[in-house]
């Protein structure tokens, strides 16, 4: 049996090699550019997909570009857990606890409720929200894999990417100054930076643009809402199967998926002090990669005609979801100082 399957793993990975590498050079590119020009790697990773997107064709690439578009992307996802630790968690206090769990619940509530009143699916909204709320670009996809396949999956997740890559950006610009404008001091800002700002990144380059002590505060509370990505994934598995349910014939998912439990050991382990520091940070940058090559293999499987034609009416959720989430935050910091 052993003597079949070894070729069949050969065949499988000869297979795959095209499109993998070929997500793997994007990916790189994407990386340099980002490094040098400072825009979110993911958006250069879309749009440098985007422009290889002859290679989704029937051809050598296809395989390995739909496995990185899935397969490594849920890789990827489940090793964001080796950049968060509980004890960070339990050294913010509980008033940022509070402002990032009601900052994440109410904007993706909110989102769902007003995507269906523009006409969207409420899965869209808790798409788009969850992108918003979370992490940006790497909760998109995170919670895009969570999600049943659909004609329309690939199109939202890719304007979800292309809209909070850009509003994170914008973000960390435009919120430094408002902290400094509403008189915040180092902690403070610290917290409003990292509970509203979408990226991990820019959230980073914001707050130690202020000061070392902001941007230590940012971090750690922009990776608690890293942390939110496991009870949202389970809801929205939870959406999932109560719609597969109702539809006769319909496979039901599983009601945690396995990247998502991956995510969860990979944080207690990390947790625990057990791995040395160049383990999680070697894990934190290979989630990274996988990411970044998830995307661009996203980007190769879409044509840009598909994202021009989405309309103003997402654009306007994406920017009302910003905003609800920057004065919420604002009013909690208010009620909770």
């Amino acid at each position: 049996m052993t003597a079949f399957a070894l070729p069949a793993h050969a065949e499988r990975l000869r297979t795959l090699f095209p499109g993998v590498l070929a997500s793997a050079v994007v990916a790189a590119a994407a990386t340099f550019l980002s490094e040098h020009y400072g825009a979110p790697v993911m958006l250069f990773a879309l749009l440098l997909g985007m422009a290889m997107n002859f290679l989704s064709g029937d051809g050598a690439c296809k395989p390995g570009i739909e496995f990185s578009a899935r397969q490594v992307l849920r890789f990827g996802v489940a090793l964001l857990g080796l950049r968060i630790t509980l004890s960070q968690v339990v050294a913010l206090g509980w008033q940022p606890l509070v402002i990032v769990v009601l900052g994440v619940v109410l904007t993706i509530a909110v989102s769902m409720v007003v995507a269906r009143m523009m006409g969207f699916q409420s899965l869209f909204g808790l798409l788009s929200g969850g992108a918003t709320a979370i992490c940006g670009a790497s909760a998109a996809l995170a919670l895009a894999a969570s999600l049943p396949n659909h004609p329309l999956k690939e199109r939202a997740t890719l304007f979800t990417v292309v809209g909070v890559s850009a509003l994170s950006t914008l973000a960390m610009i435009v919120y430094p100054m408002l902290a400094h404008a509403l008189g915040l001091d180092e902690q403070t800002a610290g917290v409003f930076l990292g509970a509203t700002i979408h990226d991990v990144a820019q959230v980073v380059g914001a707050g130690y643009a202020m000061s070392q002590k902001t941007g230590d505060v940012a971090t750690l509370v922009k990776l608690l809402r890293v942390a939110m990505l496991v009870p949202v994934i389970v809801f929205a598995a939870m959406l999932v199967r109560k719609r597969s349910a109702a539809e006769p014939g319909s496979k039901r998912p599983p009601l945690l998926p396995g990247f998502a439990v991956g995510f969860v050991v990979l944080m207690l382990v990390n947790s625990s002090g057990w791995l040395p520091a160049a383990v999680s940070q070697g894990g934190s940058e290979l989630s990274r990669w996988c990411l970044v090559a998830a995307i661009a293999a996203i980007g190769m499987k879409t044509q840009l005609k598909d994202v021009i034609t989405v309309g103003l009416k997402p654009v306007l959720l994406m920017v009302g979801e910003t905003v609800f989430l920057v004065v919420l935050v604002l009013a909690l910091l208010h009620w909770l100082h």
